[in-house]
C-alpha cells in the first residue's frame, strides 16, 4: 500500500487514474458520438502533428494557448492578429489541446513559438493542457535547442502558487535548452493588472522580435480571418443561439435505452438543465443572493461534492439593444463564416444571425482593454474621435479615468467618445474577431452528490452595484439571469430588476426555465475518511461548498450504522442577519450531527457593534484550531481572494507561530506545506 494512504484513498487514486485515461480519449469518444459536428472546425487535414499542419498551411510563426476560462485564448488571438497585421507574418494560433508536439524538436530555428498559459487551481495547468504538460514533463535535456519562444502567463498573485503553470513551462523549456526571447510575462488578475502587464510585455517582446527576425513594421490594418457570406433565409441548419450544433433542428441528440441524454457534457456541449426550484436567500432590500436547483436527471451527468457548475448565460436585452445601436447592426442579418485557412476555427456555431451572435455568443458587456480599444482607431468615424481614441489608448492613466473607472463596456465606450452617435464604419467581421466568446460562469456546487444525486444546487450573489461615475448599475451577466428566473418562477414582478433576458432562448429551447450547464471537476474535496477533522472558512457565498460538505456528512450519518465523524468546524461570515445564507438550515444540520459540527459566525455590519470577520473568529478560537490541525485536520477556504483569504492566511501563520513557539517564517513554511500536501485547500476568486 502507498505510504500514508488507506484503502479508500487508494481506490480514489485508481479512479482518478482511470478518469484521466478516459479524459485523454475524449476526443475519440466525441468523434464517435458526434460525427455530424464537422462544421465547427475548418481543419479537415486530420493531422495532430503541429509542424505538419504549419507546413501544410505555410505558417512561419506559432502561437499556442492553454486556457481554462477563455482569457488566455483571448490574449493569444489578439497577439496573433497584431503580429500578422503589423509584420505580415503568417501566424498559426492553436489550442494545445488539439495537437501533438513531438515535432517541435524539428521546428526550423527561424520560426518563433509564443506560449500563453493560464494557471488553474493550485498552480496547475488548464484541463485541456494535460497532453501538452505530459510532453513537457518527458522532455530530455537539450531536446529543444532549436526552439526560440516567448512566454506569457496568466495568474492571480493572491494564490500560493502564483502563475504556477507558466513557471513550470519555463523550467521545462530551460531544461530542454530552448531560448526564451525577452522576459517571462506575468499577468496578475489578483492585482487587476493583467491587461497592463500584457501590454508592457508585448511592447518589449515586439521590439526584440523585430530585431531578431528582421521584421519591418507597418501601420496596422485589419485583415479578416474569415470570409463572410450573407444568407437570405433561415433553415434548420442556421443557429439562432443554440449552445452547440448538437441542438440544431438539423441534428439529433443521442439518448440511451432509458431515454437519458448521452454526453459527454462539457464546455463543447452543455446539457439543458431545468431549474426546478429557486428562491431568494437574503432579506436585505438592496442585495440579492439566489439559490437555484438544476435537475440533471435527464442526462448522464455525475458530479462529486465540491465540484463547480458551469452556467452558460446569454446577454441582457438592454445591453444587446445598446450594442446593436452603437455599431448600427441589423439583428436579423443571416451570415455564414468560412475560415480562410484550415488552422482557424469559427468562434461559434454558424451560419447564424447577428442578433443571435450578440445575444448568445459574444462577451459584449465585459471590461475593455486599452489594446482592444486602440484597435478601433482605424474605424473612427471622424478625425476628432480618432485623435481622442489614440490619446486614450496611449495613456493608461487617462484611459482608467475615462473608461475603466466608469465600468464602460465596448458600446458604452464608443458612444461616450462619439457623443451618442453610431459607429457605422466598424466591420461586423472585426467585431466577431475582436470580442471574446461569451464564456460559462462557474459556481461552487452547494449540494451533496450523496444526498442530491439528480439535482445540483448553486448559490449566486446577484452582481448589481451603483456605478461610482453615475449611470446604470454595474451588473453581472449570469447572476442577473438567475435572478430573472427566480422572479419568474416565484411569480414576482421583474419590472424593478436592472436588466431583463429572453428566457425562452433560441427556438424556445430554454422554455421551462432551462439553462445550458456542465460540471467542472475540482480538487476541493472532502477527505475520504469521515473521521478526519475539518476546518472550513467561507464568508458570504464562500459557504456554498461547505453546505454541500455538511449535507454530505448528514447523509452519511443517516445511512451508516455507528457512523463516526471528526470535528467539523465552520467559520462563516456575513454583514448581518439579513444576509445570513441558509440561516434556517444550519441548526437542522447541527441537531443531526451533534458535537461533530459547530458553526462560528462573524458579522461585519451589526448596528453599533465592532466589525468582526472570519479571520478574527479564527484567532479567537486559536486553541481549537491548533488542536484540530495537530489531529490532522483538513483546512478549506472559499471566497474572496484579496481580503479574506489573505487575512485567513496571516491568522493561521500567527496561530502556528504562537502555538508551536516558532518564528513566523517557519510558520509560513508550515502553511505552505499544508497547501502542498493538500491539507489546506482554497477555492477563491
Amino acid at each position: 500500500m502507498v505510504a500514508g494512504m488507506d484503502n479508500t484513498d487508494l481506490a480514489v487514486l485508481c479512479a482518478l487514474i482511470l478518469a484521466v485515461a478516459a479524459y485523454m480519449k475524449k476526443d475519440i469518444i466525441k468523434e464517435l458520438l458526434f460525427s455530424n459536428d464537422d462544421a465547427i472546425t475548418a481543419d479537415d487535414s486530420g493531422s495532430r502533428d503541429i509542424l505538419q499542419v504549419m507546413k501544410d498551411n505555410n505558417k512561419n510563426y506559432l502561437v499556442l494557448y492553454a486556457s481554462q476560462t477563455g482569457t488566455a485564448e483571448d490574449y493569444a488571438k489578439k497577439y496573433s492578429k497584431e503580429l500578422a497585421a503589423k509584420f505580415s507574418l503568417n501566424v498559426m494560433c492553436a489550442d494545445v489541446e488539439n495537437y501533438d508536439f513531438e515535432s517541435l524538436k524539428e521546428l526550423p530555428s527561424n520560426v518563433v513559438v509564443s506560449i500563453f498559459v493560464a494557471t488553474y487551481g493550485e498552480g496547475e495547468f488548464p484541463d485541456g493542457a494535460v497532453q501538452f504538460e505530459d510532453f513537457l514533463n518527458e522532455l530530455s535535456e537539450g531536446a529543444l535547442t532549436n526552439v526560440r519562444y516567448t512566454l506569457f502567463g496568466l495568474g492571480n498573485s493572491t494564490y500560493e502558487f502564483y502563475n504556477g503553470a507558466s513557471k513550470k513551462i519555463l523550467q521545462h523549456m530551460e531544461k530542454a535548452e530552448a531560448t526564451l526571447i525577452g522576459e517571462h510575462g506575468l499577468g496578475d488578475d489578483g492585482a487587476g493588472t493583467t491587461d497592463e502587464d500584457y501590454l508592457s510585455w508585448k511592447e518589449n517582446t515586439f521590439e526584440i522580435l523585430k530585431d531578431q527576425l528582421n521584421l519591418s513594421e507597418h501601420e496596422q490594418k485589419f485583415e479578416p480571418s474569415f470570409q463572410l457570406e450573407k444568407l437570405e433565409t433561415i433553415d434548420e441548419k442556421v443557429s439562432l443561439g443554440e449552445p452547440s450544433l448538437h441542438y440544431l433542428p438539423a441534428n439529433k441528440l443521442s439518448f440511451n435505452s432509458e431515454n437519458v441524454q448521452v454526453g459527454p457534457f462539457d464546455i463543447n456541449q452543455p446539457y439543458l438543465a431545468p431549474i426546478i426550484k429557486t428562491h431568494e436567500l437574503m432579506k436585505s432590500k438592496d442585495r440579492s443572493c439566489v439559490h437555484s436547483e438544476f435537475d440533471v436527471s435527464g442526462s448522464n451527468i455525475k458530479y462529486t461534492t465540491g465540484d463547480h457548475l458551469g452556467i452558460w448565460p446569454s446577454n441582457a436585452d438592454e445591453k444587446i439593444e445598446k450594442f446593436l445601436y452603437a455599431f448600427n447592426l441589423n439583428p436579423d442579418t443571416i451570415f455564414d463564416l468560412k475560415p480562410l485557412d484550415s488552422t482557424i476555427e469559427t468562434p461559434f456555431p454558424t451560419p447564424t444571425t447577428i442578433g443571435a451572435a450578440v445575444r448568445h455568443y459574444l462577451e459584449i458587456t465585459g471590461p475593455i482593454s486599452r489594446q482592444s480599444f486602440g484597435s478601433l482607431v482605424q474605424f473612427a468615424p471622424s478625425a476628432k474621435i480618432k485623435e481622442k481614441l489614440q490619446n486614450l489608448a496611449a495613456d493608461k492613466d487617462q484611459f482608467h479615468i475615462e473608461i475603466t473607472s466608469r465600468y464602460f463596456d465596448l458600446a458604452d465606450a464608443v458612444l461616450h467618445l462619439s457623443g451618442g452617435a453610431k459607429w457605422e464604419t466598424v466591420p461586423w467581421e472585426f467585431l466577431i474577431e475582436s470580442i471574446a466568446h461569451l464564456q460559462p460562469r462557474y459556481y461552487s456546487i452547494s449540494s451533496s452528490s450523496l444526498s442530491e444525486k439528480q439535482t445540483i444546487h448553486t448559490t449566486a450573489m446577484v452582481e448589481s452595484a451603483p456605478n461610482p461615475a453615475g449611470g446604470p448599475n454595474v451588473v453581472g451577466v449570469a447572476t442577473n439571469l438567475l435572478k430573472n428566473i427566480e422572479a419568474e418562477i416565484n411569480g414576482k414582478s421583474t419590472d424593478s430588476l436592472d436588466v431583463h433576458f429572453d428566457l425562452r432562448g433560441p427556438r424556445a429551447l430554454f422554455s421551462g426555465y432551462k439553462l445550458p450547464v456542465h460540471v467542472r471537476r475540482s480538487a476541493f474535496k472532502l477527505p475520504s475518511n469521515p473521521q478526519t477533522p475539518l476546518i472550513m472558512i467561507g464568508p458570504g457565498t464562500g459557504v456554498a461548498p461547505f453546505r454541500g460538505f455538511i449535507r454530505e456528512r448528514v447523509k452519511y450519518v443517516e445511512t451508516t450504522e455507528n457512523a463516526k465523524l471528526g470535528k467539523h468546524l465552520l467559520f462563516y461570515g456575513s454583514r448581518n442577519l439579513d444576509d445570513f445564507l441558509y440561516r434556517e438550515e444550519w441548526p437542522v444540520y447541527a441537531k443531526k450531527l451533534g458535537n461533530a459540527f459547530e458553526m462560528v459566525v462573524a458579522h461585519s455590519r451589526l448596528e453599533k457593534q465592532k466589525k468582526v470577520y472570519v479571520q478574527d473568529k479564527l484567532t479567537e478560537r486559536e486553541k481549537d484550531v491548533l488542536a484540530l490541525l495537530n489531529e490532522g485536520a483538513f483546512l478549506y477556504v472559499c471566497g474572496d481572494a484579496k481580503g479574506m483569504a489573505q487575512g485567513v492566511h496571516l491568522a493561521l501563520v500567527e496561530i502556528l507561530a504562537n502555538g508551536k513557539s516558532i518564528s513566523k517564517e517557519d510558520a509560513t513554511e508550515m502553511v505552505k506545506m499544508l497547501k502542498t500536501t493538500g491539507r489546506y485547500q482554497e477555492d477563491v476568486w
